[in-house]
């Protein structure tokens, strides 16, 4: 019994301490990511009153736009509000009117850095046929029927997919993309095709 016992109390400790060590983990998996808030990208206020909505999706863009390392994550999400706070037209001769704010809530730039965009309290924008409400929408710089998103670009989107699911219960099968929802050629495929994997990491 002399012997017996402190090898008890060693593996109990080591398997306390492994179980603290797997939840560590875990947790540190699904913390919030680093995110430059609007204060720090120099965000001008919301135009007119946001629609409030309760997240039930996380549904992913891509800009459509070739990406662009010349400029830096500030000065996009500046351009962004600019565009979006504005009657416009669109590439397709579309008219667009002026929006409330940036339409995405989060936006993961070429350097995989990780900006907000309109508070998620507020349901979003599109040019497409279907009701963002209830959705939580981030968008990847660059156009991903063509280009490939980068390795720093997929490590924080799905940071920011796990973030999002544990954070607003939302299960696997609610990631989807904006094709999932309108005819549009947006995510890109070759985005599109990383959608199994992060649907899997939360699972």
């Amino acid at each position: 019994m002399r012997r017996t016992k402190p090898f008890i109390l060693i593996n109990s400790f080591l398997l306390m301490v492994f179980a603290a060590g797997c939840l560590c983990g875990e947790a540190a998996a699904q913390q919030r990511p680093e995110i430059v808030s609007r204060k720090q990208w120099e965000a001008k206020l919301p135009v007119g009153k946001g629609k409030k909505h309760k997240i039930k999706y996380i549904t992913i863009h891509h800009t459509g736009v070739k990406q662009r390392p010349d400029l830096t994550l500030e000065q996009k999400l500046r351009n962004l509000q600019a565009f979006s706070q504005r009657d416009d037209k669109l590439s397709t001769g579309k008219f667009k009117p002026a929006w409330f704010d940036v339409p995405y809530h989060y936006y993961i730039g070429v350097d995989g850095r990780i900006a907000e965009g309109r508070q998620i309290k507020y349901a979003g924008d599109t040019n497409t046929e279907y009701d963002p409400t209830g959705h939580a929408l981030v968008v990847v710089e660059g156009s991903f029927g063509s280009e490939e998103p980068n390795a720093a670009q997929i490590d924080s989107l799905k940071k920011i997919v796990a973030w999002l699911a544990r954070k607003y219960k939302i299960p696997a099968e609610e990631i989807k993309g904006h094709n999932d929802y309108a005819e549009t050629g947006c995510p890109g495929k070759n985005l599109k095709d990383l959608f199994p994997e992060l649907r899997q990491s939360i699972r």
